[in-house]
């Protein structure tokens, strides 16, 4: 059995695993396998480790359909959520410039680069598209270490839950609750023309869902100011 230390490991909820805790069970194997693995994680698991999101994934998971997104926003509710940084901003926007994340998905970049800058150990997500393939954990991990970053562990709940690494290929399989999530990511990410729009749109919504009483964290202060106390 694995034994966790007092502190809980953070982990950084990625808009795909929302849309798999609140699906329809599918008849599926792959669906019904990924929803039970997000469901054990999120019910079972949950004492394990403290979930965390930030303002991208509450922004996307507000997309499509309505009555479906707001069970998205029911699940994630008590979940605290990072606030922006423009030390995330920038790393988000070394993401894109090395090709680890593509310009037209800047949401996902951010993703990453807040997961990352704020030191939390575990990224989940379904997203094999742009996240959790071998191939873009590998350049994510790459990028983020040249910028000054240790990045977080990119896995997806079923691999959360065995504590393991597992390489895995992108199924191309057609899944209908990963293709509404890239729909809505799509959609949510065409609303932007760069880094700097989809930093201010994040901001600006920080600042009304605090007013509704959502529990935000600030960014850890920037690298320079910890060699300055030094």
């Amino acid at each position: 059995m694995i034994q966790y230390n007092t502190i809980k490991p953070k982990v950084y909820v990625e808009t795909t695993v929302v849309s798999y805790l609140v699906a329809r069970p599918s008849h599926d194997v792959t669906l019904a396998s990924r929803q039970q693995a997000t469901r054990q994680l999120w019910e079972e698991r949950a004492t394990h480790f403290d979930f965390i999101i930030s303002n991208v994934a509450v922004s996307e998971i507000r997309e499509g359909d309505p009555i479906a997104a707001e069970r998205r926003l029911e699940v994630l509710a008590n979940l605290t959520v990072l606030d922006m940084s423009p030390e995330a901003n920038t790393l988000a926007q070394n993401l894109i410039d090395a090709g680890a994340v593509p310009e037209n998905l800047r949401p996902d970049a951010q993703h990453i680069a807040i997961a990352t800058v704020n030191n939390i150990e575990y990224l989940i997500s379904w997203n094999y598209k742009h996240i959790v393939n071998e191939t873009k954990r590998q350049l994510i991990n790459q990028v983020c270490r040249a910028s000054g970053f240790q990045p977080p562990l990119l896995c997806t709940p079923a691999e959360l839950i065995e504590v393991i690494q597992v390489k895995e290929k992108p199924d191309t399989r057609m899944d209908p609750i990963l293709e509404e999530c890239y729909r809505m990511k799509e959609a949510f990410a065409a609303k932007f023309n760069s880094m700097q729009e989809l930093y201010d749109y994040l901001v600006a919504e920080t600042k009304k869902n605090k007013a509704l009483g959502w529990k935000y964290v600030p960014p850890p202060p920037p690298r320079g100011e910890h060699n300055k106390k030094d």
